[in-house]
């Protein structure tokens, strides 16, 4: 069995190191820290890369022992969590290519399966609920700063419980929790609901620019690198604006650009009937059904309108 396989290359490591894709998000933090947090506490030689961190989850328990660069660069074992395509690990796929052998461990239906063992299941509301089930399965001991990390991701990754992703094992799991004294409450607020001034500032702009296509069927809005500058926005600081038009009554499909050094990167956030991953692979991007992203390396006038008429035919 693939855990059972998993397990075993876990054992016989002597280093580990643990990536995950840029511009991670709470589920990839959260399920890169859980990882960490258990891989030491069974006694792993173990290191975590993440190549930025939003301050939204400086809360998060050894969230200062993340490194930008590996102290070793040939490990016996590369696990990647929440990562769709070696592509995403960026500048950072050389410890996992480099490795003797790689686990790839994930929740997106668009994994191109890169790893030599390949854990996904596209139907999991998170990667973090995913290795829920994993330590479960290891009899691994899920220690309160272990199920800080695993609710973030979860929480994070299905909006707040609102998500359609959503199982019965997702609330199982923050039952017991709450029974084993994790403050849901107080981690919600922390990676929902508090935002920084740059950053509501940021969603303000995006806000202004909204725009309706296709009799309100598509909501489109960007930010720019100018923009990021005036309000001193963070990392991070974009996450959450394509979710603005997703609220908007009538709208099917929310699309935010963002200025970056490759071109735009995209967001798309869709409601029930159409399936945006579709959209954003036929530009090499991937993601999930309700919410997927690519990067487009034109101008924003000819992203607008590639990414825009492409959505059209989905509709």
């Amino acid at each position: 069995m693939t855990l059972d396989n998993i397990k075993e290359e876990i054992d016989k490591a002597g280093t580990i190191v643990i990536v995950t894709h840029e511009n991670p998000d709470g589920d990839a933090i959260g399920s890169s820290l859980a990882m960490y947090i258990m891989l030491k506490n069974i006694g792993k030689q173990v290191e975590v890369i993440i190549p930025e961190i939003p301050k939204t989850f400086n809360y998060l328990p050894y969230i200062n022992e993340v490194k930008t660069k590996g102290s070793i660069e040939k490990h016996d074992l590369a696990i990647s969590v929440d990562c769709s395509d070696i592509k995403r690990l960026n500048g950072f796929s050389e410890y996992f290519e480099n490795a003797k052998k790689t686990i790839s461990i994930d929740h997106h239906s668009s994994n191109t399966m890169f790893g030599d063992i390949n854990y996904v299941n596209p139907v999991a509301p998170a990667t973090a609920q995913i290795l829920v089930s994993m330590f479960q399965y290891w009899k691994i001991e899920i220690t309160k700063e272990i199920g800080t990390c695993l609710i973030t991701g979860i929480i994070t990754d299905t909006g707040g419980f609102k998500y359609a992703t959503v199982t019965h094992e997702t609330f199982d799991f923050a039952s017991w929790l709450l029974q084993n004294g994790i403050h849901i409450s107080q981690i919600y607020e922390n990676c929902m609901q508090v935002i920084s001034k740059s950053r509501f500032e940021l969603t303000k702009i995006a806000v202004d620019r909204l725009e309706f296509v296709e009799d309100g069927k598509i909501a489109f809005t960007y930010i720019n690198k100018e923009d990021e500058k005036l309000v001193n926005a963070d990392i991070g600081d974009h996450e959450g604006i394509v979710e603005q038009g997703r609220s908007v009554e009538g709208v099917e499909v929310s699309i935010f650009l963002r200025e970056t050094d490759k071109g735009y990167k995209v967001s798309c956030r869709s409601t029930n009937d159409v399936n945006v991953v579709d959209i954003c692979s036929i530009f090499g991007g991937g993601g999930h059904a309700r919410a997927a992203g690519c990067t487009l390396p034109y101008s924003l006038d000819i992203a607008r309108d590639k990414i825009i008429s492409e959505t059209k035919k989905h509709l």
